[in-house]
């Protein structure tokens, strides 16, 4: 276990790492605030799917084990957002506090951005043990099934954000109905389970 959570905490550093070296080698291309941001944003999804994926995967695959991973890999989607936004914030905006409050109110794809990653705050403070026990098991797992929603705010921000070419969003909306759709069926067989079960 130690050694599976080792390797994955180096190969979520890897995008950040990347980021690093393309910028002290000129390999950012024409827009490099825009290939950071939405780099930034892409590692953001991917990471939050990651998470998603892991009850999925534990059942599927019955490593029950995988389940120790999946706060390392919820953190790290969170500090990609912060990346993220902290990109769009500094880079893009330069500390800008008015413009980005207009962005954040006229344009739905900043919004959507914005709010999934405010909602992700909360998450990544109750994501420790002992906040889970402060909280109770029951009102912990209500914050967190938070996590769909900001997952499909992030799907539809990315989907909003292309203009034409959306085959990358669009892969990733059909990932997250799918570890939706597994969900809801699994939860529906447990319900007709505890209906058929004599009292």
């Amino acid at each position: 276990m130690i050694w599976l959570k080792s390797s994955l905490f180096a190969l979520c550093l890897v995008p950040a790492a990347r980021l690093v070296w393309l910028g002290l080698s000129d390999g950012l291309g024409a827009n490099p605030i825009e290939f950071v941001i939405r780099s930034l944003g892409t590692w953001t999804l991917t990471l939050l799917l990651a998470t998603l994926a892991i009850t999925p995967l534990r059942r599927l695959t019955g490593l029950n084990a995988l389940i120790r991973v999946r706060r390392m890999l919820g953190l790290f989607a969170f500090f990609y957002a912060s990346l993220h936004f902290l990109a769009y914030v500094g880079l893009d905006q330069f500390f800008d506090f008015r413009q980005i409050l207009a962005d954040i109110v006229k344009r739905p794809y900043i919004t959507v951005g914005f709010t999934s990653f405010v909602l992700l705050i909360p998450l990544a403070v109750t994501s420790t043990n002992a906040m889970q026990r402060r909280l109770g098991g029951r009102r912990w797992q209500r914050l967190h099934r938070l996590v769909y929603v900001i997952a499909a705010g992030g799907v539809v921000h990315y989907l909003w954000l292309v203009k034409k070419d959306i085959t990358a969003p669009a892969l990733y909306a059909l990932v997250l109905i799918l570890l939706l759709g597994l969900r809801l069926w699994w939860q529906r067989r447990l319900a007709a389970g505890a209906h058929r079960r004599p009292a």
